[in-house]
Formats: structure tokens, C-alpha cells, sequence
């Protein structure tokens, strides 16, 4: 999948395509200039993008993937967000903190089992309470299951259900996280610079934000709904019709990326 960017040096539009690190080194075809895109976006949001956008153009196993992919990034972000948060409430050093966060992680990078259980013990410190989301039901584990490893073909609706049960998970968590998100925002925008330090003389440096479905929350907040007088409130909205706006009020912005 691509993203478009403008060439800083002839303004000709160039397709790039996403990279695992949100750093994107490119030289543009048209005049040959070297800059480097970097995307303010984390792996769980690029993700769950994608497996919009994959749905919308009608490749629904595709998308049940990306969309699993995307839940188990998000709970790594949680992982992180809750560490770093508690480092820094301890006034340590956010470099130290990041350094053996990263370490610690690297013991479970590859086992989703134990991604899961730093998970549970992290929403139990933080909230106080046993994570109700993390049963099979709950993650639709046996759908994700039957698509991934046993080679099933959902139907739309089947996908459709899953990610708004995706979507519903990592809203409300999000909304739980609140402000200690700033924390991982902070740990990527220090990756962004160690990198920019390194670019060498002629380099341009390209800082975006694009737009997706969760980064309404994120970066201006949650949308602000209509005032109801209290007599006439609507019931909140379960997990498919909550992604159903989501999709219908944020979806357009992911034209921005591309099948090439």
C-alpha cells in the first residue's frame, strides 16, 4: 500500500510506500531529490487503515488480517503507554525508561501469548480492575482464527462485525489511556529525531499526519456531538453502529492511500 507525498524541491506528487518504522527515505523520480517523509501515525493505526481500506475495495479476508494485526499492535501501545507513564511519574530518565522498556519487550516480541499476559498485568495496575475484554468471545478470537490459520472466506458482514469489535476495543481503550498516549507520541517523535540527526546535508525532512479512524481522538480530540436536551438522549451506540459513523465520517480521508 502507498501513501501520496509532494516532492519538496519540484511539488510533483510521489507515491511511497509505507515502512515498517514510519520513516520513509525517498528520492523523487521526477527531479531526483532525496528527502525523508516522516509519519506522525503508530503501526496499530496504519494497520486498522488498512484493513478499512481493504474492506472498501471489496478484499475482505485481507482486511480480517490486517485488522488482527492491528489489535495486537494496539495492545503493545497500551504495554507502553502504561510503562512509560509510570517512568514518568517516577521523574526518571525518559531515554533510560524507553531503553529498558524496549529491552523488556524484545523477550516478548515474538510470543503473543506473553504480549497478552504483559497486557492484562498492565490494564490490572493501571485501572485497578481484571481486563473484561481479553476472553475469546470478546476478541473473536475463533473468526480470527478460522480466517488466518484455516484458510476460511468471511462474507462483508462477517468482516464488518469483527472490526467493529476491533475498532469498539481500542476506542474505548484509547479513551482510558487518555493523556498517557502523549507518552508514546513522545517515544516515536525521539525516534524521528535520533534519525533526522543522521540525515546528511541536502536532505530535506517531511513531518506528516494523515488522516484515519482513530485520528479524530488523537490529534483534535473526540467529535463533538450535537447538543440533545436531556429528555431526547440517544442510546449509546453498540460496537457496529460506532464503527459505522466512524467509517462513514472518517473513511473518505483514506482515499489517501493507494493500491499500486
Amino acid at each position: 500500500m502507498h501513501f501520496p507525498t509532494t516532492c519538496p524541491a519540484c511539488g510533483q506528487e510521489v507515491p511511497v510506500e509505507f515502512a515498517d518504522s514510519a520513516v520513509h527515505d525517498v528520492v523523487c523520480p521526477f527531479c531526483g531529490a532525496r528527502y525523508v517523509v516522516y509519519v506522525r501515525k503508530h503501526k496499530f493505526e496504519v494497520l486498522f487503515d488498512l484493513g478499512t481500506k481493504a474492506l472498501l475495495d471489496g478484499y475482505a479476508r485481507e482486511a480480517v488480517a490486517s485488522f488482527a494485526a492491528a489489535l495486537e499492535r494496539f495492545f503493545e501501545f497500551y504495554v507502553r503507554a502504561y510503562a512509560l507513564e509510570r517512568a514518568a511519574e517516577r521523574a526518571g530518565d525518559f531515554g533510560a525508561a524507553l531503553a529498558a522498556l524496549d529491552a523488556t519487550w524484545r523477550h516478548v516480541a515474538s510470543q503473543s501469548e506473553r504480549q497478552l499476559g504483559m497486557l492484562a498485568l498492565a490494564y490490572l495496575l493501571r485501572e485497578g480492575r481484571a481486563p473484561d475484554f481479553l476472553t475469546p468471545k470478546a476478541l473473536g478470537s475463533d473468526f480470527r482464527n478460522r480466517v488466518i490459520h484455516r484458510g476460511y472466506l468471511p462474507r462483508r458482514e462477517e468482516v464488518e462485525a469483527y472490526a467493529a469489535r476491533v475498532f469498539a476495543l481500542i476506542d474505548r481503550l484509547l479513551g482510558e489511556l487518555g493523556g498517557s498516549a502523549a507518552h508514546v507520541e513522545l517515544a516515536q517523535e525521539e525516534a524521528f529525531a535520533a534519525h533526522l540527526a543522521t540525515l546528511p546535508a541536502g536532505v530535506t525532512a517531511v513531518f506528516e499526519e494523515h488522516p484515519g479512524m482513530f485520528r479524530a481522538r488523537r490529534f483534535g480530540g473526540t467529535l463533538k456531538e450535537k447538543a440533545v436536551p436531556p429528555s431526547k438522549t440517544a442510546p449509546p451506540l453498540n460496537d457496529a453502529q460506532a464503527f459505522a459513523r466512524a467509517l462513514a465520517e472518517r473513511g473518505p480521508g483514506l482515499e489517501l492511500f493507494r493500491r499500486r
